[in-house]
């Protein structure tokens, strides 16, 4: 006669706040984050960026000190985008040795030495007078080869400056191994590269786009670069390329909507995976909570963990500071 079992009862290991830490599957950690910021040229004081509350445009000098107190925070490292006073049709401060996010590298490579990564994300749109993130042409279509030119002299740009690792967030093709040959032929062979390699064309970059005072000219679109946010395997290809051409890191963004994107990539690769919790993410968390519909500590904190259950090791948020303060501190 077949021996006969009690029933389990999985709520048994859900009885106590205790019982339930002690079981708990995915952790969140401040070491797992790095926090995005803006640095602006032209600019004597930090500017609130409206649509991202709590996230400002800093100046160098306001930039040093927030590193510095992410630092203290235990945040492991930041990635800079920078908003040059002057734009142009090449985005010529992505690549100029004096542009702000090289000089402000050089003054946290002074301030925070190597106890801070620190990332540089590297892309013209900020720098463009059109919005793009490459060299458009005649017909108003960005030329992808004539922009990974541009985008291997940005990374020397920041290699140079400080940068521990480059962040090709552009879309455009092979440009990981024109970054990679051009970092190896300059000496910077330490230098490590993010790639972008599944960032989508979405809706959720609003936000940032302010933050960046960034409008694509004549009321256009990425989609012929940034991936259809349609598709998932597509994703892999992508990633796979990247990771080819030399990628250390790869990324997926948005993170949220595409958490089927960042597990099909963690179970397919062995780099480190991350993600990006963009913009309009956070700002949704900010809006409800800020009209008493959400518990915002609870959500945020139930997103940052969705992400890394999906499997990314590192997760790019806005958030950070809050985190690190909040949960951690």
């Amino acid at each position: 006669m077949a021996a006969s079992f009690p029933a389990q009862r999985p709520r048994r290991l859900r009885t106590s706040s205790a019982m339930r830490e002690l079981l708990a599957e995915t952790r969140v950690g401040a070491t797992d984050l790095i926090a995005p910021l803006f640095v602006r040229e032209g600019i004597d004081e930090p500017q609130p960026i409206h649509s991202l509350p709590g996230v400002m445009q800093h100046t160098r000098e306001s930039l040093r000190k927030e590193v510095r107190e992410l630092r203290e925070l235990g945040i492991p490292g930041v990635i800079l985008f920078g908003i040059p006073k002057h734009k142009d049709a090449v985005g010529s401060g992505a690549y100029d040795p004096d542009g702000i996010v090289q000089l402000a590298l050089r003054d946290l490579r002074d301030e925070v030495g190597g106890d801070v990564v620190l990332m540089a994300d590297l892309c013209v749109d900020e720098y463009t007078d059109h919005g793009h993130c490459g060299i458009v042409d005649a017909d108003g279509h960005v030329d992808n080869d004539a922009t990974l030119d541009v985008y291997v002299k940005a990374a020397l740009a920041q290699a140079a400056a400080g940068a521990d690792v480059v962040a090709p967030s552009g879309m455009m093709d092979g440009q990981v191994g024109a970054i990679r040959a051009g970092l190896d032929g300059a000496g910077h062979i330490d230098t490590s590269i993010l790639a972008y390699s599944a960032k989508y064309a979405s809706a959720l970059y609003g936000p940032f786009r302010d933050a960046v005072d960034v409008q694509i000219a004549g009321g256009g679109h990425r989609k012929g670069y940034q991936q259809d946010w349609r598709n998932a395997r597509e994703a892999l290809i992508e990633v796979e390329a990247d990771i080819a051409q030399g990628a250390d890191m790869v990324m997926v963004k948005p993170a949220l909507a595409y958490l089927d994107v960042i597990a099909a990539v963690r179970a397919r690769v062995d780099v480190p995976v991350a993600a990006y919790h963009v913009s309009g993410e956070y700002a949704m968390i900010k809006a409800a909570a800020e009209n008493g519909w959400i518990d915002h500590d609870a959500v945020a904190f139930e997103h940052l963990t969705a992400i890394k259950r999906a499997g990314a090791q590192v997760i790019l948020t806005y958030l950070a500071r809050w985190f690190a303060e909040t949960v951690s501190g």
